[in-house]
């Protein structure tokens, strides 16, 4: 009885043995070994091996997804797969199709943030993608996009690591049209230019913590111009300050340097310190947020604003109210 019982266990066992060799076999196979063309495949960041694979399975670019993830968990490699834009074909194996992915993409993911200058996303890109001869590539891009500082859109863009300065401004520029496009409207309601809405929310981009009190501070800055005041903005004046110091391709510069008291006095139409009015041009490259705190911006009896070391923020309707948030707040 009992050599009967490993008898058919030791058979059961094969057959299993053979059904999943056989499987393994068919899974592991080209999708479409007829098929030589490739196809573009995205990987979007985050994406885990078992995501991964169904993608390529939804896609009719492999047989199985479960067959790829063992794979991947098998080798221990499933960490390593590379966010990005790949060209694969369904003619490829298994092991040609990972070896892709691992390898790395043909297209990359960058994320420029909001409130860069144009400078700083030069350099991000530069860094990102380690472009070659840098200098160069930093000196193109600044030349492209000459006027269009505040209109270079902050956002996730998959890139070539071949892409030209004129492309990547051609590509931010042409995105902030598509973003802004739907507000046309809205930005001729509130009586200001694009250009001036946009100053105002490179301003706020760079004065505001948060996304509630965007429409506030943009309310105080705007009854500040109208009423004759002098913005008053420390974003403004440390944009003059590094244009002054940061001459040349120089990645380690101070973009948004902590003001001294003698920055205050810098002689520029940007230090809304000294002079009224908007500054001449946007200081930074702003989201949808700020440039929505602007078109929407709300009415408030308050005229001053400080945020405190965590970022909090006090508003307040006096001065006299405004210099005691600062004794209060900051000088401890």
């Amino acid at each position: 009885m009992k050599k009967i019982v490993f008898i058919f266990l030791a058979l059961l066992f094969f057959l299993i043995f053979v059904f999943c060799f056989v499987w393994w076999k068919e899974a592991t196979k080209p999708k479409d070994p007829g098929f030589k063309a490739f196809m573009s495949f995205v990987v979007p960041r985050g994406s885990s091996a078992s995501q991964v694979g169904k993608k390529l399975q939804d896609e009719g670019l492999i047989r199985s997804s479960l067959a790829f993830k063992i794979y991947f968990q098998f080798q221990g490699k499933s960490s390593q797969i590379k966010a990005g834009e790949y060209q694969i074909s369904p003619s490829e194996t298994m092991q040609q199709i990972v070896n892709k992915l691992i390898s790395g993409p043909r297209l990359f993911w960058v994320t420029f943030p909001e409130g860069l200058r144009k400078e700083e996303i030069a350099l991000k890109l530069i860094k990102e993608l380690n472009i070659e001869n840098s200098p160069s590539f930093y000196n193109q891009f600044l030349e492209e996009s000459k006027g269009k500082e505040g209109f270079l859109f902050p956002d996730t863009y998959l890139l070539p690591k071949e892409i030209t300065a004129d492309k990547f401004v051609g590509l931010l520029y042409n995105n902030f049209l598509a973003k802004t496009k739907p507000l046309e409207n809205d930005i001729k309601r509130t009586g200001m230019s694009l250009e001036q809405v946009i100053i105002f929310a490179s301003i706020i981009e760079r004065e505001t913590r948060s996304e509630s009190e965007r429409p506030i501070v943009a309310g105080i800055l705007i009854k500040r111009l109208k009423s004759g005041w002098p913005l008053q903005v420390d974003a403004s004046v440390q944009y003059a300050v590094a244009t002054k110091n940061c001459i040349g391709f120089n990645p380690d510069c101070k973009w948004w340097p902590i003001l001294t008291k003698n920055d205050m006095d810098i002689n520029s139409p940007f230090n809304s310190y000294k002079f009224k009015g908007l500054p001449p041009t946007p200081i930074s490259n702003p989201g949808i947020s700020s440039i929505k705190a602007v078109i929407y911006s709300k009415e408030s009896n308050y005229w001053f604003y400080l945020h405190d070391d965590k970022g909090n923020v006090y508003f307040a309707k006096t001065l006299e109210e405004h210099q005691s948030n600062i004794r209060k707040y900051l000088r401890k």
